[in-house]
């Protein structure tokens, strides 16, 4: 049996359907999943910045979860994928086989990252 996390991107999509169709009523529409989109990654860039970045951390922050608002970061890029039309393990695998061959030797190159 599969677990969520082995799922390939496909059932992921599959999931994220079922629960719209079930609970969610129907997608909302494009517009607002970027908006919503903009405002998640807005609150992943907020822990980032007062954590691991030099603002402090406000005690309001302290028991936000990261994993939790990536985790609402994703959902929306499959919501969108999904009311696209947009197959995100075929798109998946032609981006990271784009980038193996243009960036095989790049990064082992770089001597900032030496």
């Amino acid at each position: 049996m599969m677990t969520t996390e082995n799922k390939p991107l496909s059932s992921v999509q599959e999931e994220v359907d079922t629960w719209i169709k079930e609970f969610g009523v129907r997608y909302f529409n494009e517009l607002t999943n970027m908006a919503q989109l903009t405002e998640e990654v807005g609150e992943v860039a907020r822990i980032i910045a007062r954590r691991y970045g030099e603002q402090s951390e406000k005690d309001s922050d302290k028991s936000k979860d990261l994993g939790e608002e990536l985790a609402d970061v994703l959902f929306v890029v499959v919501c969108l994928a999904n009311q696209t039309g947009v197959d995100l393990q075929s798109a998946w695998r032609a981006r990271m086989d784009k980038k193996t061959s243009r960036d095989k030797d790049r990064h082992k190159n770089n001597e900032k990252l030496q």
